[in-house]
C-alpha cells in the first residue's frame, strides 16, 4: 500500500528573481524527503510558511505576490535501514576493495606494458587515466543497482539532496573533477608528455580526477589541480610523440665564422648518442648585448630520440660542440673572462 503526503507550501516573496524560484524548487524536492515518515498509513497535509527578506536577496521590486505549489508524493521512499542493511553494506564495501586492488593491478600490468613497448609507451600510458575513471564507473554502477538497489524515488531523494549538498560545499572539488574528465577526453595532453603549465615544466607522470601530476628536472612532483589546468595555457613539447625538439644555446664571439661553427655544431648533434635522426637538425644565429659587449648567440635544435633523454642530450651537446669549438681554435677561454 502507497502513503502519501500533500505539502502544500506557501511562500511570501517581494520579488520573482530566478534565485527564489531556484530555492522553491530545492525546497519541493526536499520536503517530501525530509518530513516522510513511513508509519503514516494516511493522507496528511501540512501547511509549512516561508518569509524571504528582500534586502538579502536584492529584489527590485515592491510587490507581493503569493504562490501555492502541492507536491503529491506518490510512491515513498524506503527507510534507511531498508536500502543499507549488513549485507549489502558488506557487498559493497567488498565491491569496492576488489576495485581498488584492480586498478592497482591494471595499472602495473599497463606501465610493464609501455616499458616494454618504447615505442607505443605513450600511448598505453594514456590509456591508464581512462582505465581508472570507467572501472571506477562500471564498480559503482554495480554496487548502485545491483547491491543496493534503492527504488526510484529513494534514488531522485538522494540524488538531489547530494546535489544540493554538494553544489554549496564542493563547488572547488567538482570543477577540479570536471576537469579532470575533460582532461581525459580532450586530450591536450596524456600520461608521459613533457608540458608547461604555468612556472613548471616536467613529463605527466598522471592525471587525476582532482590533480595532474608532473616530475620536473629537479625530480620534484607537482600537483596542479585540474581547474587551473582547464583555465591557463599548457605547452606540450612533444603532442604524444615519444621524441621532442631539445634546445642547446652558445654564446660566441661576434666575429666568428658562422658557417663552420654551424657545421661543427650539427656534427656534434648527430654524433651524440641521444640524437633522433628522422627530423631535421637546426642552426640560428641571434645577436645580443651583454654589458655593453656584442655576442653572438648561438640556437641549436635538435630532436631527442625517447623524451626521457632531454636533458641528457642537451648536456650532451653542449660538451660536444664545446669541445669541438676550442679545438678548432674558434673560441678561447679569454672570450668569457
Amino acid at each position: 500500500m502507497y502513503h502519501y503526503k500533500k505539502y502544500h507550501i506557501i511562500s511570501k516573496m517581494k520579488d520573482k528573481s530566478p534565485v527564489l524560484y531556484l530555492f522553491k524548487a530545492v525546497l519541493i524536492v526536499l520536503l517530501p524527503i525530509l518530513c516522510y515518515n513511513p508509519a503514516f498509513s494516511q493522507t496528511v497535509t501540512d501547511s509549512i510558511t516561508f518569509t524571504f527578506d528582500s534586502t538579502s536577496l536584492e529584489a527590485t521590486t515592491s510587490h507581493t505576490d503569493t504562490d501555492s505549489v502541492t507536491v503529491k508524493l506518490t510512491n515513498p521512499i524506503d527507510p534507511v535501514y531498508k536500502v543499507l542493511t549488513t549485507s549489502k553494506i558488506l557487498g559493497s564495501i567488498l565491491v569496492l576493495v576488489l576495485t581498488y586492488f584492480g586498478i592497482n593491478i591494471g595499472i602495473r600490468i599497463l606501465r610493464f606494458l609501455a616499458e616494454k613497448n618504447t615505442r607505443h609507451r605513450l600511448t598505453i600510458t594514456g590509456l591508464i587515466p581512462l582505465f581508472r575513471i570507467s572501472t571506477w564507473s562500471v564498480s559503482i554502477f554495480i554496487v548502485i543497482a545491483g547491491i543496493i538497489s534503492p527504488s526510484m524515488a529513494t534514488v531522485i531523494a538522494f540524488s538531489a539532496s547530494v546535489a544540493v549538498a554538494v553544489g554549496f560545499a564542493s563547488q572547488d572539488i567538482l570543477k577540479n573533477i570536471f576537469g579532470g574528465i575533460m582532461i581525459i577526453f580532450d586530450q591536450p595532453f596524456k600520461v608521459g608528455d613533457k608540458i608547461e603549465i604555468g612556472s613548471y615544466y616536467g613529463e605527466v607522470i598522471e592525471i587525476g580526477l582532482r590533480s595532474t601530476r608532473i616530475v620536473t628536472p629537479d625530480d620534484s612532483v607537482v600537483s596542479v589541480p585540474n581547474s587551473e589546468v582547464m583555465n591557463q595555457s599548457v605547452s606540450n613539447a612533444n603532442t604524444g610523440e615519444p621524441n621532442c625538439q631539445v634546445v642547446a644555446e652558445f654564446y660566441l664571439p661576434i666575429d666568428v665564422d658562422t658557417e663552420r661553427v654551424r657545421k661543427i655544431a650539427i656534427e656534434g648533434a648527430q654524433v651524440s648518442r641521444y640524437i633522433y635522426l628522422d627530423k631535421p637538425i637546426v642552426v640560428l644565429f641571434f645577436q645580443e648585448m651583454f654589458e655593453d659587449r656584442s655576442y653572438l648567440k648561438m640556437r641549436l635544435k635538435a630532436y631527442v630520440m625517447d623524451i626521457r633523454f632531454e636533458f641528457p642530450f642537451k648536456s650532451d651537446m653542449t660538451e660536444l660542440v664545446l669541445r669541438a669549438l676550442l679545438e678548432e681554435g674558434i673560441i678561447s677561454r679569454e672570450d668569457y673572462s
